[in-house]
């Protein structure tokens, strides 16, 4: 897996049709294509065929709210270790959080957009400016950070294969 995307939690909208990011609202499908995250245009009734792509989708907490502010303290520590046990099992390359608030969440820090210093279980970090909402004027914003996400992946892909090839041409 090259990439595991991590939401804060689900809304109660994407819960009921039973699919990531399907808010009317969140730019999420659409800046994943026009960033260059994903190959071709998606919208939320596509979320499964992520990993195709190598891409999975989780959220940090699993219980549905209408706002973050609905969360307890108990969600969130939960959250943590779930979310650890999915990131040791399937060893992506990039964990990338949709969102300052579900990476400081879990990491009991604070951060800054881009990329973190720190590894998780092996994977590079990147934190995104959150997706949902409907603040047009962050929306280059987010773009950049998603364009970002994707040229670390192709870094990431590329020495993955040059690594590869290393090892083949060693034996």
């Amino acid at each position: 897996m090259k990439l595991v995307i991590v939401g804060c939690n689900p809304t109660e909208s994407s819960v009921r049709v039973g699919h990531y990011y399907a808010g009317r609202d969140n730019p999420f499908w659409p800046i994943m294509y026009e960033s260059g995250v994903m190959p071709e245009p998606f919208d939320y009734h596509d979320d499964k065929r992520v990993i195709e792509f190598g891409i999975g989708l989780t959220d940090l907490v699993k219980r549905p709210s209408k706002t973050v502010e609905e969360l307890k303290r108990e969600d969130f520590a939960e959250g943590r270790i779930v979310l650890s046990q999915k990131l040791e099992e399937f060893a992506p390359r990039v964990v990338a959080f949709n969102g300052k608030l579900p990476y400081e969440q879990f990491a009991q820090r604070k951060c800054k957009f881009g990329l973190q210093k720190e590894s998780l279980y092996g994977a590079r970090v990147y934190v995104l400016p959150a997706t949902p909402g409907t603040a047009d004027d962050k929306r280059s914003e987010k773009v950049a950070h998603f364009r970002k996400l994707s040229q670390l992946l192709k870094k990431m892909e590329k020495e993955a294969e040059e690594n590869s090839r290393v090892e083949i041409g060693s034996r």
